[in-house]
């Protein structure tokens, strides 16, 4: 051969080694992210029980309490059919009330829409703060929001002049996403999702694929549900499939049917790449999730175990994991004596084979009831928590097992206790089940965040400053009162609240010690300090517990709002 043309040859052949392995790369690149884990880096939610946050979440399972209570008042619900008493369930606190002026809205589109766009608008405020991002410096990033919902009855018996020139957003299901992004000027996809009682978690999928397809850099993924009429009682009451006393018997012998809630939940999500470049505190990360339909079943509603155990499989195989290396199961469990069999044999089928350690399974409806489209959120919340805090609470009204379960066919265990996370050596693992009655489910796989650097204790300072901020004085004042009572130290309340958005009316409350903040804070709340007018004509107000000394601390936080001692 030539000698020229052998070096052709040669130089052609190592320009098509080099072409295979730039390829090789792409691919493994492009496959890297298809599943790159999905980091949650904020988390809030309004439940039963009083919960106004994950840590109030917390504390309501880890002490095993019962949220089933008879319907609020302010619903004045009356029906032959429920006997003409209130139904009981798992009711949010105050589900009307709303902060119309904080989020620009007028007095009367506040009363024309639904409760549960507000609640979503003022959740997801909670949700970013809770990550330490100002809502205001999202605007017009590729944020996405995913919501799930399952009913909008909030017209219903209403007259058509209450929604006079809100009509067309006031009760849609598109607007729920729609109104999120509109109102903090997100650009991302926004999603309304309503695949029943899987909606939040189907949220959750979408906007993991989301992220990982590269269409949005933030997504807030949840879900809300507010029952502003009877008639999903009164239906299923018809249909003997209610708990005859509200309360979902998970797993359980004596469980008689489901028991109906409400809530409203979201999650905030990051690649993980993105999270730890930006320094985020990373709570918890998704490695895989699935979404899959029963198809023919034995009846549109009826759950389908061979689905379910595929969709378990799905899910695994998206986050490059076997069943064993998953500890535990927030499951759907709602009580029922078709559908808890069906999903617990399925459990036992995939998750409950060739196990060192059995599985652990539980479930929060135990606690709230079965929150519809906020249920897949709020069983992630919980264990989101439980991953963190290393400890897996006990499930209600279980202390007999469901006898027609064949649980001996597998390593799965009823949590009728609450049990530390066994140690493993791994990271702690936790999936999270959801079913809608559309026959659509979804199963997520929640890991343990990636090890970081510790963060060696800093001395306590002389002074610590805790500085708030509102739209106007009242709310500020109420922001005070809520803070007073809130469970944390004095140095961990004030990073939290610095992170927080500088609104128009401001305050800061300097003390040494919890106490003496926490009374600073009753003073504010109930009227007391000086009160003056800045440059920009908004109100500042100020308290020094100890004096005028530490005016400058207050005045280098809020830049130039002035500072009354």
């Amino acid at each position: 051969m030539p000698e020229n043309l052998e070096d052709k040859l040669r130089g052609y052949l190592k320009k098509v080694t080099a072409d295979l392995g730039r390829a090789r790369e792409q691919l493994q690149e492009r496959e890297d992210a298809a599943t790159e884990a999905i980091a949650i880096i904020g988390m809030s939610c309004r439940l039963p029980g009083g919960v106004t946050g994950p840590a109030e979440l917390w504390q309501l399972v880890t002490d095993g309490v019962d949220a089933i209570a008879p319907a609020p008042a302010d619903r004045a619900w009356a029906s032959a059919e429920l006997t003409g008493t209130a139904p009981l369930g798992g009711f949010l606190d105050d589900a009307g009330g709303f902060d119309a002026a904080f989020f620009g809205m007028s007095p009367r589109e506040a009363l024309a829409t639904d409760p549960q766009q507000r609640l979503l608008l003022e959740t997801a405020w909670e949700a970013l703060e809770s990550a330490h991002i100002d809502p205001e410096s999202l605007r017009a990033s590729t944020t996405a929001v995913f919501a799930g919902t399952n009913g909008q009855d909030h017209g219903a018996g209403l007259p058509s002049s209450a929604f006079a020139g809100f009509g067309s957003t006031a009760t849609s299901a598109s607007v729920l996403s729609g109104r999120v992004s509109y109102t903090f000027g997100f650009q991302g996809p926004a999603v309304t999702v309503d695949t029943a009682c899987s909606s939040s978690l189907v949220a959750l999928h979408l906007a993991v694929q989301s992220l990982r397809q590269g269409e949005s850099a933030l997504a807030l993924a949840g879900g809300v549900t507010v029952m502003t009429t009877p008639e999903l009682f009164v239906e299923f009451t018809r249909q003997g499939g209610l708990s005859h006393d509200g309360r979902c018997r998970s797993f359980a012998a004596e469980a008689d049917g489901t028991g109906w809630g409400e809530g409203v939940g979201w999650l905030l999500l990051e690649r993980l790449s993105d999270a730890r470049r930006h320094g985020r505190r990373i709570l918890a990360v998704v490695r895989g999730s699935a979404v899959n339909q029963d198809g023919a079943s034995n009846g549109l509603t009826a759950p389908n175990g061979r689905a379910q155990q595929h969709v378990i499989r799905q899910a695994l195989h998206n986050a490059r994991l076997t069943p064993r290396d998953v500890d535990a199961v927030e499951a759907h469990g709602t009580g029922t004596r078709l559908g808890d069999p069906i999903e617990a044999e399925a459990l036992l089928a995939t998750y409950g084979q060739n196990r060192e350690h059995p599985l652990l399974l539980g479930s929060v409806k135990s606690n709230i009831g079965h929150a519809q489209a906020a249920a897949g959120v709020a069983g992630v919340i919980k264990m989101v928590q439980a991953i963190r805090h290393g400890w897996l609470p006990r499930t209600l009204h279980a202390e007999q097992p469901a006898p027609g379960v064949r649980w001996g066919s597998g390593r799965v265990s009823l949590l009728t206790d609450a049990v530390e996370w066994p140690v493993t050596g791994a990271p702690r693992r936790a999936a999270v089940s959801s079913f809608g009655i559309s026959g659509t489910n979804a199963h997520v796989i929640l890991e343990q965040a990636p090890d970081t650097e510790p963060i060696a204790d800093a001395p306590a300072p002389a002074t610590v400053a805790w500085p708030l901020s509102a739209r106007s004085e009242a709310a500020l004042r109420t922001q005070a009162n809520r803070l007073a009572m809130h469970p944390g130290t004095a140095t961990g309340i004030g990073r939290a609240l610095a992170a927080r958005s500088a609104l128009d009316h401001r305050a800061v409350v300097l003390g040494a010690e919890l106490g003496e903040l926490q009374d600073e804070l009753s003073r504010l709340a109930a009227g007391e300090g000086t009160v003056g007018k800045p440059v920009s004509g908004s109100l500042a107000v100020m308290f020094t517990g100890q004096g005028a000394q530490r005016v400058g601390m207050g005045a280098e936080l809020y830049g130039r709002y002035p500072v009354f001692a």
